[in-house]
């Protein structure tokens, strides 16, 4: 310590400093606990005492999941906590009963990784990591509801969690409602004969099994035999959502394939209409709900059934948004996974077949094998976005298009998914780009069915035109519009018995199974004869066993044909078991999948409503007063919902989704989780790089004329994420022992508007600190720690100070409300700068608003201002100051007079001056008439109060 910094900490001991900060904060943040100042009261019990609490309007107030990672926080992690935290402390202050909490999201794929890494149970570790991360986030002074969190891993969660997939197992969605229903109302339906049973025979004719296949059928959670991302270097099969663009897992990178498994699905297809109906309602970004809508991808169109030549039972099924190009299908395409491929297959190839189709494979069974297997290591995007090199291969087989009656044959090519329409196609190449690239690669005929612009040749063309070669004895539309087309053919279709129309979805059933260990086992069980039951509530939770292997089996990562083996599957003892289920002990096998990490997530807002509740989801009170529907929120749901923009179709669409079969089952009155989403940037830092292109140390990297050197050599600077991989993290434990963690809510929050990203910069950090010392400063002696403030009336303080605070109060007042946090501070910082420029000590009104007004931002020392003040009631619940108009309004404005576009003259003039007036005044000034020097004016444009621009004539 140097003697010049010695002697200033003598002559100021009582000057705000980081040690300073760090015993005021602790010591607040237990008194916060202790008093249990962030506890929001439920209308059930809570409000019933407290009237005043009771006539307040509520504020449920939310951020994303937190993931407990073993790495701790650094800088960027807590932006949207305090973001939401500075909102909901204003929201109190402003008369609202605040509902802030954060639990944990916290099973998954990398606490069973890092468990098979250290053979640390994944429990032991992730409940260490939540305690790490709890202290992280307790020192930055977050007002969380702490009686309210909870970790998904915790069983008295997880059990409402099994709960919940059971009422979606046990109800179907009935189509003529709109909504799901019970289950056991469509057997009652089956029995009554009200409704038919697939099939020929009655519901009482079939056998349990039978049954049970019948109403998997229309579950709305079933098991079944489907394509699904295979990936042998993880052991598990994956969402689509978790393959990324190249066909490889999102975690650790490895080759996925397309694998037939059986597997649990939900039936979120069914909602689509409404998931997407419902998103014209919410408060969300528009580019959140276009990315929805783009996934969900609603498009009207035709069904078509096509012949397949010498089969009289089977038919390919195509949808199409273009019926109206019927008559130029000259080929078919199936989806490598299509099941009826296998059926129509020839023993041999047809005579003549062209060698080029056939891939050079003895027979058309040989072919379409070998094309199945390389099929298998492209990604979904992989095979829609590969141009101008078209494969595939003949199966053999020949269909009829039924409007021309040609025989057209049927290949098997990789462009077509199972993923949308029905995996196959009627492939009309001159109206397709990659049908004409296939057909040119295949020499397959081609004929126009829309009239192209006046030379327009050597490609598909997809525009709009008058439809041509489109005729048969039957119906013509040689000349119609596209639209019209389409409605005459789909007439034609229905009446014939061989299309309908109606409308597809780009969305797919959610694949709800991980072989994995550490997730939520299924409360489901098989009987003898593989017939699925679920468990009786009385049986959850359903517990996690003790393994001493955690990790599903692995292979080579470039294996495909390779199956699942989770670790449950390796407890014998836990796997068969003898239960009653009401008709008395029998044997069974357990589920030996577990849930994905998205299934605790898609529902936690409701248990943070009721958290100890263990008879109920949620007291329907209790939801109806945090989350009903109320004007302006026709579905209810959340107030205020911040997180990355990164989950805009998974958990958001998934959440969406269980909440909907929630309301119609009655459980909760919102049918929508969330109804304001409010997407937060990113805070980025940059990134240095050593000649071989590995990050190096930034704390240790020497800027130097420009140029960055570590250990002496040159490095490259980009700017980039911020992590412990790229080793440029900075924790806000760091900050917060240099600084304050008021002083890093403050400068996280100024750092720009808060959703844009911006980049850190840890020197800057210093001039938050320095606000905070000057606020310190305003209100408290530094060498007697007294309270330097005099008491005096608001008539006795001068009328530019008053201004200066009322202004503030009023900016920063909207400014919090609409979360535009960086120019509130903008606006404080004004305020006391002011203020530090006034001689003498503070008047006693203006320091109270003033801390009132710091309180949201940094509450540590606004709570120990405010009890210095003399006040013993917490700033926490403090009302937010009120701004008089009489102030807020500025005496004078700047008017700027132009000629020809050039500043001749300013105005002082006040706010309300008319356009006249503001003419007038502008003309008859000195400066304005010598400028013009006589000449004539053509046209004055007057933008009062702030410009008037003169044109001579």
């Amino acid at each position: 310590m140097s003697e010049m910094t010695s002697a200033a900490e003598a002559a100021a001991p009582h000057r705000y400093t980081a040690a300073m900060a760090a015993d005021i904060e602790a010591r607040w943040q237990d008194f916060w606990d202790a008093e249990g100042t962030y506890e929001a009261p439920n209308p059930s019990g809570d409000l019933a005492g407290d009237p005043a609490m009771a006539a307040r309007p509520k504020k449920f107030i939310m951020d994303m999941f937190p993931y407990p990672s073993g790495a701790g926080l650094h800088v960027g992690h807590p932006l949207g906590y305090i973001a939401t935290d500075v909102f909901a402390r204003h929201q109190r202050m402003t008369g609202h009963n605040v509902l802030h909490t954060l639990g944990f999201d916290a099973f998954g794929l990398p606490a069973e990784q890092y468990a098979v890494q250290t053979g640390t149970h994944p429990r032991v570790s992730t409940e260490a990591n939540i305690v790490n991360m709890q202290a992280q986030l307790r020192r930055l002074g977050l007002g969380h509801d702490k009686r309210r969190s909870f970790a998904t891993i915790d069983p008295d969660y997880y059990k409402w969690t099994q709960w919940i997939f059971l009422q979606i197992f046990n109800s179907w969605y009935d189509e003529e409602a709109k909504k799901a229903r019970p289950i056991d109302e469509l057997v009652a339906l089956f029995e009554s004969g009200e409704r038919s049973v697939p099939g020929t025979r009655a519901w009482s004719e079939l056998s349990a099994k039978e049954r049970a296949d019948v109403l998997g059928e229309y579950r709305l959670a079933y098991a079944s035999d489907a394509p699904v991302n295979w990936c042998p270097g993880l052991g598990t099969v994956l969402a689509n959502e978790e393959v990324t663009a190249d066909g490889r897992s999102e975690r650790g990178n490895f080759p996925v394939f397309k694998a037939k498994l059986r597997q649990w699905n939900m039936r979120i297809t069914a909602y689509a209409d409404r998931l997407l109906d419902d998103l014209d309602a919410l408060d969300w970004p528009e580019a959140i709900k276009l990315q929805q809508r783009n996934w969900i991808g609603r498009s009207e169109g035709a069904r078509v059934d096509f012949s397949v030549d010498g089969r009289p039972d089977a038919k390919v099924t195509v949808f199409t948004t273009r019926p109206d190009t019927l008559f130029g299908a000259t080929y078919m395409v199936l989806a490598p996974e299509h099941g009826l491929i296998d059926s129509i297959l020839p023993a041999e190839w047809p005579e003549g077949v062209k060698e080029s189709w056939t891939g050079g494979a003895a027979t058309p069974a040989d072919a379409v094998a070998a094309y199945r297997k390389q099929a298998q290591t492209k990604s979904d995007v992989e095979r829609q976005t590969e141009h101008k090199d078209k494969t595939g291969v003949f199966t053999g087989a020949y269909a009829q298009n039924p409007v021309t009656g040609a025989r057209i044959p049927v290949f098997v090519a990789d462009y077509v998914l199972m993923g949308y329409g029905t995996g196959a196609i009627m492939a009309v190449p001159g109206q397709d780009e990659r049908d004409w690239e296939f057909a040119e690669a295949f020499e397959l005929p081609i004929i126009r069915t829309v009239q192209p612009p006046e030379g327009w040749e050597g490609e598909a063309f997809t525009g709009q035109g008058p439809a041509i070669n489109s005729a048969n004895d039957e119906i013509s539309l040689n000349g119609l519009p596209v639209a019209e087309a389409k409605s005459r053919i789909i007439e034609w279709l229905v009446a014939k018995g061989i299309g309908e129309g109606t409308i597809n979805f780009r969305l797919r059933d959610w694949l709800f199974s991980r072989q994995r260990y550490w997730g939520e086992p299924f409360p489901i069980v098989y009987d003898e004869d593989g017939v699925a039951h679920a468990l009786p509530e009385s049986m959850l939770p359903l517990e996690l066993p003790e393994v001493d292997d955690y990790s599903p089996r692995t292979f080579d990562p470039d294996d495909a044909d390779t199956q699942p083996e989770t670790p449950l599957s390796r407890n014998g003892e836990w796997v068969n078991v003898t239960l009653d289920l009401g008709d008395g002990p029998k044997k069974y096998r357990r589920e030996t999948n577990t849930m994905p990490n998205w299934a605790g997530s898609c529902w936690y807002e409701l248990r943070y409503l009721d958290p100890h509740n263990s008879e109920k989801l949620v007291d329907p009170a209790v939801e109806q007063y945090w989350m009903g529907p109320r004007e302006g929120q026709p579905h209810g749901g959340v107030d205020l919902y911040v997180g990355g923009a990164e989950h805009a179709v998974l958990h958001l669409l998934y959440a969406r989704f269980w909440s909907k079969v929630l309301f119609d089952l009655g459980y909760v009155s919102s049918a929508e989780p969330f109804h304001k989403l409010y997407n937060q940037g990113m805070i980025q830092a940059y990134v240095y790089r050593d000649s071989r292109g590995f990050p190096v140390t930034a704390a240790e990297v020497e800027e130097r004329d420009g140029k960055f050197f570590f250990e002496g050599e040159p490095v490259k600077r980009e700017l980039g994420k911020m992590g412990k991989s790229l080793k440029n993290a900075v924790t806000p434990d760091e900050i917060c022992a240099e600084y304050g963690a008021d002083t890093l809510r403050l400068y996280e929050m100024a750092m720009g508007p808060l959703d844009v990203s911006r980049p850190w910069d840890t020197r800057a950090v210093v001039g938050q600190y320095r606000l905070l010392q000057r606020l310190w400063r305003n209100i408290v002696d530094e060498a007697t720690g007294e309270v330097t403030v005099v008491d005096t009336e608001d008539a006795d303080i001068d009328a530019d100070t008053l201004r200066a605070l009322h202004k503030a109060i009023d900016g920063a007042g909207q400014d919090l409300a609409a979360m535009r946090f960086n120019t509130a501070i903008a606006k404080i910082t004004e305020l006391n700068n002011h203020l530090t420029k006034t001689a003498g000590p503070l008047p006693r009104s203006v320091a109270e608003r003033l801390v009132l007004l710091v309180a949201p931002l940094a509450p540590h020392i606004a709570e120990e201002l405010w009890h210095r003040l003399g006040h013993t009631g917490s700033v926490v619940h403090a009302s937010f100051p009120v701004a008089d108009p009489a102030y807020v309004v500025d005496e004078t404005v700047t008017c700027v007079v132009q000629i020809k576009g050039k500043v001749k003259a300013r105005l002082e003039v006040s706010p309300s001056i008319t356009d006249a007036d503001l003419e007038a005044l502008a003309l008859g000034d000195e400066t304005v008439v010598a400028a013009l020097g006589g000449a004539g004016i053509r046209k004055v444009i007057v933008r009062a109060p702030k410009l008037v621009n003169i044109v001579p004539a």
